[in-house]
């Protein structure tokens, strides 16, 4: 039996009266297209920003978000030739619109809206057992000169490993709604890998790491580079640019491992660069579409925001398989009981720190931090200001006051004009505290934040930013020594800043 045949199309049934259909005609290569024009909804430019979708297809370019939806983009070219280009600038993006899902197929161009009378049409018909393709049938004009492929809507949106953005409506929806219960307000640590930006919540994260020189796992596989000592604990290390689809990611000193608790287990996630605290409300998590289907649970939704790069959520309960849970960390454990034992009894009374640089490194409870931003974008100058306020900051239209922590305490100024900027939340406002750099997010067991020694408690014999310190805090070093820094007393800092201004 063949696969396919073409068949004429059925006339309706009635009046006699053959019936009219609407096609929207679109240009691909040397072909020309077209599809049921009630299913187009609008065509758009190729976006300025598209985030690659992570375990993604060839014919998957990426995803980008349209009014508040996140579109992904289906490459059409590359769905009949693998070896197609990649999409262009110049390309157009028709969003197909059927039933509760929209993918966005890309385009070399737009054609004109077709009148079709029925004898016009064919249909393909499918061999039982076959498979199907997304090209439902022909339609032919100008006397048999043209012919234009009608595609199937149903398989367009159903294809393997296409987006099934209904159904991830439905768990958007779940996630929204545990998000509320737990409070609109939700932090999480973002940072990159695999090309792509991606975060973490915070609950989920014990510490963040230097990388250290890793040891040899006899479990080592395609996802597991070794393990590490952390804790009292061997901790197996994920390379997550490869377990995000990826290529390995390559040694640098920006690279950090973020130890992160998934179920009972700790792994240590590999990544090229930590970026800082993402800040989001429930209403920001948009759904994605459903990616591979051997880890479509670790994606939680998506943040975007204008001018920014779109940050892949994590549900970080989802990245692994019970199976791969217990091959990389019960292995680990089974391997060395003693540490492992050892390590959950030093897990209770800890906290999550911030260290940064202004001069010298200085040390904040992380939880006293709404996020973390760059020094720059739309910074104003109101005259009148005193020194210390360097400007004011429009961010997602909430204005802070940047306060330059080094005039504020009488310091030189930074050799370059960069920096980070510490955002803290108040009744009365958001204020910015520009400091050189972030240094880590090291989680610090409650024995090893000490009282200030007796010198640094008397005010007259201590200057600068040390004066708002009266405990020190001492942070874990790859070496495995420790580095002891001062911890800020942020009420001290805060009344500062208020009397200055």
């Amino acid at each position: 039996m063949d696969a396919l045949r073409v068949v004429p199309a059925a006339e309706p049934a009635g009046s006699g009266v053959p019936a009219v259909e609407l096609f929207g005609s679109f240009l691909l290569g040397g072909g020309e297209f077209a599809l049921p024009a009630l299913s187009i909804r609008e065509v758009v430019n190729f976006p300025e920003r598209i985030t690659s979708v992570p375990l993604a297809p060839s014919y998957l370019e990426g995803m980008f978000t349209l009014r508040g939806s996140v579109i992904p983009v289906v490459n059409l070219g590359r769905l009949f030739d693998p070896a197609a280009p990649a999409a262009e600038a110049s390309n157009k993006i028709a969003i197909i619109d059927h039933g509760e899902m929209q993918v966005g197929l890309l385009v070399h161009a737009t054609g004109e809206i077709l009148r079709v009378r029925p004898e016009q049409r064919s249909r393909l018909r499918y061999a039982e057992g076959s498979t199907q393709g997304v090209v439902a049938g022909t339609i032919l004009l100008d006397e048999g000169r043209r012919l234009i492929q009608v595609l199937d809507i149903e398989r367009l949106v159903r294809i393997e490993n296409v987006p099934q953005v209904q159904s991830m409506r439905a768990n958007g929806a779940e996630t929204r709604r545990q998000l509320r219960v737990v409070g609109a307000r939700r932090h999480a640590i973002s940072f990159h890998a695999a090309g792509a930006r991606f975060a973490m919540e915070m609950t989920a994260i014990q510490e963040i790491v230097r990388v250290p020189e890793l040891a040899e796992s006899v479990l080592a596989g395609p996802l597991c580079l070794g393990r590490m000592h952390f804790r009292g604990l061997q901790v197996p290390v994920v390379d997550f640019a490869a377990l995000a689809g990826g290529q390995r990611a390559q040694e640098r000193g920006e690279q950090r491992i973020l130890v992160a608790h998934i179920g009972e287990a700790t792994i240590g996630f590999l990544v090229d660069q930590v970026e800082s605290i993402l800040h989001f409300t429930s209403d920001e998590v948009l759904p994605i579409p459903l990616l591979s289907k051997a880890r479509s649970e670790m994606f939680a939704g998506c943040v975007a925001r204008a001018g920014e790069q779109d940050v892949i959520l994590l549900a970080h309960e989802g990245i692994f398989s019970h199976s791969e849970i217990g091959a990389l960390d019960l292995g680990h454990r089974q391997l060395y009981p003693a540490q492992a034992e050892a390590a959950a009894q030093q897990r209770t009374g800890r906290k999550v720190y911030l260290s940064f640089r202004v001069g010298e490194l200085y040390a904040l409870e992380l939880k006293q931090v709404r996020e973390i931003i760059d020094h720059a974008g739309d910074i104003s100058h109101p005259p009148g200001m005193p020194d210390c306020l360097c400007g004011v900051l429009n961010l997602r239209q909430q204005l802070i006051s940047l306060v330059d922590v080094r005039r504020l305490y009488g310091m030189d100024a930074a050799s370059e004009d960069v920096g980070k900027v510490l955002v803290i939340e108040r009744e009365e406002g958001r204020y910015g505290l520009v400091v050189d750099a972030v240094a880590d997010i090291v989680t610090v067991d409650d024995g090893k934040r000490l009282a200030a020694p007796s010198l640094m408690k008397r005010q007259e014999e201590v200057q600068g930013l040390s004066a708002e310190s009266h405990e020190v805090l001492e942070l874990p070093q790859a070496d495995g020594g420790t580095l002891s820094v001062c911890l800020l007393d942020l009420e001290r800092v805060m009344r500062r800043i208020l009397h200055v201004a």
